[in-house]
Formats: structure tokens, sequence, C-alpha cells
């Protein structure tokens, strides 16, 4: 796929990330097919506050591809993630790309964003993708999910109150945070607990980066 309206030197930057998150560095062209439309659309829609398309492929494609580790299980036995507020499609879109086989519902109460992101699914061709435009404590999917993911969107506890109902009995919170949380771990609700805190390495960006990975600590 053409990406006209993008620098000539996103591609080797992309790659190159890539390369550094361990992803094969082919994936940079359905990768800036992506990013050309949300290049294109935001110049109308405000979709990301993001607006060079060099900080783009550093703030959102390799931000959101350096927790692909942690979905691989997920992909590898066709499970489903709920990327939950995902605004544009990040990181939903990204890791859909990167990982055949996992089916991503990306869940999103805006309608502008809505819509980018279903042009960008019928374009791209991911057909393991589908939008639902639906704020997520309205979404009616009850254990429906291996994982949530949510990236900027808010609190622990506050994600978990919205969209904790989605999860499986065994499945897991994959949360994208800045530094390491203390303070909102500390006030995850009762049933709920840190099962493991990755930090992030992001190409091109200095600042610090973690997943959180929650899960139900009890039976309830």
């Amino acid at each position: 796929m053409n990406t006209p309206d993008l620098p000539a030197d996103l591609r080797p930057l992309l790659e190159s990330g890539l390369v550094r998150l361990g992803l094969d560095p082919a994936l940079a062209t359905p990768l800036l097919a992506y990013l050309a439309l949300l290049v294109r659309w935001n110049k109308t829609y405000n979709l990301t506050a993001v607006r060079d398309p060099h900080e783009m492929v550093t703030k959102h494609l390799l931000d959101s591809l350096a927790m692909a580790p942690y979905v691989e299980a997920i992909a590898a036995r066709g499970g489903a993630l709920a990327d939950l507020g995902t605004g544009a499609g990040l990181p939903g879109i990204p890791l859909a790309i990167a990982k055949p086989g996992l089916r991503v519902t990306l869940v999103e109460s805006n309608g502008k964003k809505a819509r980018f992101m279903r042009e960008a699914v019928r374009q791209l061709g991911l057909k393991d993708v589908r939008v639902a435009e639906s704020r997520i404590e309205a979404l009616a999917e009850p254990s429906a999910y291996d994982a949530i993911t949510a990236r900027a969107l808010a609190t622990l506890p506050l994600i978990l109150e919205l969209g904790g109902h989605l999860l499986k009995p065994g499945g897991e919170l994959l949360a994208m945070k800045g530094v390491h949380p203390v303070d909102e771990i500390a006030e995850l609700p009762a049933g709920w607990a840190v099962r493991a805190s990755h930090p992030l390495t992001v190409p091109g960006l200095e600042a610090e980066r973690h997943l959180v990975v929650v899960g139900r600590s009890t039976t309830a």
C-alpha cells in the first residue's frame, strides 16, 4: 500500500524500532499504511494531539508495540483482547497488525474516532478486528475477553470499575503506564491484585514506561 503522505525517512525509523523490539521489520508496510490514514484523518477530525509523523512513529506505533510480547500467548491461541478507550486504535490496531490471530475489539465512545477506526480496519483488511462504538461500562459482553488493555486512559481502579466485567475468569488487565503506579496499585478494589509489572523500553522514547498486569485475586 502506498504511503505518499508520509516523509520518506519514516520507514527506516520504524523498521529500526521494530528490530529493536524483536519484531519483523516487514511490519513497517501495514503500520505505515495505518499511520498515513491517521495523519490524513487527523487534519480534519483531531484524533490525536500528536501531529508530527515522526513523533507518531515513536509515541504511537512503537509505544503500542512495546507490549507485543505480552499478548503473544493470547494471539497464539486465537484469544480475544478488548482495547478500552482506544481513541484512534492505539494500541489495538498496531497489536493486531503485529500479532495475527489476536482478536481485537476496539472500544471507543467517540463517534468520529470510531468512524476512523472502521475505515482503517476496512482499508487494512484486519479481519480479526472490530469496532465497538460504546462507553466501556455499557459494553454488554461479560466474561468475553482473555485480556483488556488501556493506554493512558484512567487509573487502574477506574479501568477495572469500567471494564472488569469484560474479563473471562483468569483474564487480565494489561495496563500501559508511565512510572510504576504505586498509588494506583494501593487503591485496587477488593478481589484484584497485581500479577506482574514489566518495565518497557520504547525505541526513541526517553520516558519511563511500564506494563502492569492485574488479575482477580479470588474466585469471587
